[in-house]
């Protein structure tokens, strides 16, 4: 597996290619929501844990939401966009603080629960790729 960062430079907006199909279809909708719910438990350990809700209730509809999106883009049911509407996500995170740091902690976090996964590399690589590009797209501010 190659799990690295691609270098980010401030307002790079890169295209984005969607995860294989595969990788809903592998690990389920329950498999995705428990690597969405892993990755939050990490964040919320980590030093960007600040952006991340810290009462249990509202931390459960993040990973939700998250779990939604990610199912979707994987080209499963629209969850988010029934629940949401167009998901939007610059826009929607434009309140908190998301620097370049703060997303190579992201991808860390990703990194591990990654590589806990047992499906096939070049599915999980997919996902990956599709996550270091579309980190870029959160990024909003250089400080």
């Amino acid at each position: 597996m190659d799990f690295t960062i691609t270098q980010y430079e401030f307002g790079q907006r890169p295209p984005v290619s969607l995860p294989s199909p595969l990788f809903l279809e592998l690990l389920s909708e329950s498999g995705i929501r428990k690597m969405v719910s892993d990755h939050y438990d990490l964040l919320s350990k980590s030093e960007i844990k600040h952006l991340f809700p810290r009462i249990e209730e509202a931390l459960d509809k993040a990973k939700q939401r998250s779990s939604d999106f990610f199912i979707q883009i994987c080209g499963g049911h629209p969850y988010f966009n029934e629940n949401r509407g167009k998901p939007m996500l610059a826009r929607r995170h434009a309140t908190f603080a998301i620097n370049a740091e703060a997303r190579v902690v992201w991808l860390n976090c990703y990194q591990q629960v990654l590589s806990t996964l047992e499906i096939q590399d070049d599915v999980k690589q997919s996902f990956w790729n599709y996550l270091n590009v579309f980190s870029f797209w959160m990024v909003n501010t250089n400080k």
